[in-house]
């Protein structure tokens, strides 16, 4: 399999893209990854929570698309059952088209009962969950290639389906697969995804500490071979949170201005302390393979605009953190500076 090139990028450099926020108020949504986007940071994937998200998704990346010029936008990730398969290829494909092919899909099982049961939507098990997973896989993967598709599975169907116009994106849009399940989630990224995702929390794939971490990636591998795909055609992405301070006596009192629940929810994606403690927690993960990883910041309280994040981490980690790990001063190979 020929990398696509976005993922053949992660040959020559670490790159940095961004978890998208909860509960941001569309303006403050846009003027965000704006600002990202002069930074450098190379992607802005939404959560797909359509409820604890605050958002639509695909309309609010859409007019992401229109807003910006060069940020990669797409999804981390996009629950299957949320979605008839075709009509999530289509939104795909749409936002590819307008955002001049920028688009990342990302697809995962879904893990949050509660928003299931919002939705009035089933929970299955894990297994059917995955195989549900699979199948919309064999609908959204060829649709996004330009191909008709003719498919009949016990979760989904599609007869002669077909995008046109098709996505804008050559050879195609990327598809990542989140997830650590060493069976299924890592086979369905080796067998059809141009990237997986990982991270230190039970529903991100369980890589917890470097070790963890890189036995994931072992499995990742082995699946490639067993597969006969190279391993290097796959960019493989880590979920990581940052909550950082110049002065590591405040620390506490930043921790304060988070919700307990969340912290809890994040299990140990977070990365808390100095930039020194974040570079050496970022080159630990990198030693181990990872090329490419995307930041959560945590909601710090709530305004006129909707959450507030902590502007210092954020600052700290372009001028502080990413040029360390990157092996230079600039993030992306574009200037750290807003105005740059």
């Amino acid at each position: 399999m020929v990398p696509h090139p976005w993922v053949a990028e992660g040959q020559s450099r670490i790159r940095f893209g961004v978890n998208g926020a909860r509960g941001l108020d569309w303006f403050a949504r846009r003027d965000l990854v704006q600002t990202l986007e002069s930074l450098g940071f190379d992607s802005y994937l939404l959560p797909d929570h359509p409820l604890s998200m605050g958002t639509a998704t695909w309309t609010t990346l859409a007019a992401l698309a229109e807003a910006t010029s060069t940020i990669r936008l797409g999804t981390l990730v996009s629950c299957v059952y949320y979605w008839n398969p075709v009509v999530l290829a289509r939104a795909a494909a749409d936002v590819d088209r307008i955002s001049g092919g920028r688009v990342v899909l990302g697809l995962g099982s879904g893990d949050l009962e509660q928003e299931f049961h919002q939705l009035g939507v089933p929970y299955p098990s894990a297994p059917e969950r995955q195989a549900a997973l699979e199948e919309a896989i064999q609908i959204v993967r060829p649709l996004l290639r330009g191909q008709t598709v003719q498919y009949q599975g016990q979760h989904f169907r599609a007869n002669g389906a077909v995008l046109n116009p098709p996505p804008l994106q050559q050879p195609h849009v990327p598809l990542l697969i989140a997830g650590g399940g060493e069976r299924t989630s890592l086979r369905y990224a080796a067998q059809y995804a141009d990237a997986s995702n990982l991270g230190a929390s039970s529903w991100a794939g369980g890589a917890f500490g470097p070790e963890g971490a890189q036995h994931k990636l072992a499995v990742l591998r082995r699946h490639c071979e067993e597969l006969g795909r190279s391993y290097d055609s796959l960019l493989p992405t880590c979920l990581v949170g940052m909550v950082l301070t110049e002065n590591a006596e405040e620390l506490p009192a930043k921790l304060d201005r988070i919700a307990p629940w969340y912290l809890s929810f994040m299990q140990q994606l977070f990365v808390t302390g100095t930039p020194e403690e974040a570079i050496a927690w970022l080159r630990a993960r990198v030693e181990v393979g990872f090329r490419y990883f995307f930041v959560a910041f945590a909601p710090v309280g709530t305004g006129s605009e909707g959450t507030v994040f902590d502007d210092e981490t954020l600052d700290l980690l372009v001028k502080r953190v990413i040029p360390a790990v990157v092996g230079g001063d600039r993030l992306g190979g574009e200037d750290t500076s807003a105005e740059g």
